[in-house]
């Protein structure tokens, strides 16, 4: 199995170099990230300017671009083969329900299978975070299990893992995603030109955290994982729709 990885959070993440050297035990991997920390980069695509590829001292690529700019370059323009799966993390940080619309690590997985190919958003998540190690267990697990089983289709799953001991997770449960409250108003400031700034403000809360949901699941210590699509379409309103299309 040939396994392309990326992530968000830049080529020199920790989280980066645990899942590669994890993965390469039962896969041939290559790793194509961005050079900067993207974090929250969605599935922008640059467009303004061309993009560089280079290579770090430890092999790994990087791009002076996007989440989504290092899959689309590595799988349309570096690669001489598509890939058997693409894997995305391991993210610092959780990315729970809305936080996938904004994640640059979910994106990164997105453009994998936009372009056909199986893929995996994978997070860690908590305070203090240590456990990469578990998270990328679980991974090669998710991959061994992907190659056990005949697909129709390529799918998208997005996967979060809790920052505890392997053994200490209680078990894998497929979820949905939840929500959050409305988030935090943005920050203002000013920096030493005396200019106003604004940070963005911190995430909501967990406000749908039911049973069944990735919060929830990771409430409970246990890795979240919940499949993905990119239909947008809102089949609901269509019919009303058309109505205020029709109507003199």
């Amino acid at each position: 199995m040939r396994i392309l990885i990326s992530n968000d959070d830049g080529y020199f993440a920790p989280g980066l170099a645990c899942l590669a050297a994890h993965l390469s035990k039962v896969a041939e991997v290559v790793v194509v990230a961005p050079e900067r920390d993207r974090s929250g980069a969605s599935n922008s695509l640059t467009l303004d300017r061309p993009l560089k590829l280079r290579q770090a001292a430890n092999g790994f690529y990087y791009v002076n671009g996007t989440p989504t700019d290092c899959v689309h370059l590595a799988v349309t323009g570096m690669l001489a083969y598509q890939p058997d799966m693409v894997v995305s993390g391991i993210n610092a940080g959780a990315n729970m329900g809305d936080d996938t619309i904004y994640s640059g690590t979910v994106a990164a997985a997105t453009e994998g299978l936009l372009l056909g190919i199986p893929s995996i958003a994978l997070s860690l998540v908590g305070k203090n975070l240590i456990h990469y190690e578990t998270a990328a267990q679980v991974a090669v697990e998710l991959v061994q299990r992907f190659a056990a089983q005949t697909h129709t289709e390529p799918w998208l799953l997005n996967v979060n893992v809790p920052n505890v001991p392997y053994s200490a997770l209680q078990g894998m449960h497929v979820t949905r995603l939840g929500k959050r409250h409305k988030a935090e108003p943005v920050i203002k400031a000013s920096n030493p030109q005396g200019e106003t700034v604004y940070w963005v403000g911190a995430a909501g809360k967990a406000q749908d955290a039911g049973e069944g949901t990735d919060f929830h699941a990771l409430a409970a210590n246990s890795v979240s994982i919940t499949p993905l699509h990119i239909d947008l379409t809102q089949y609901r309103q269509m019919d009303a729709l058309k109505g205020w299309m029709s109507a003199e």
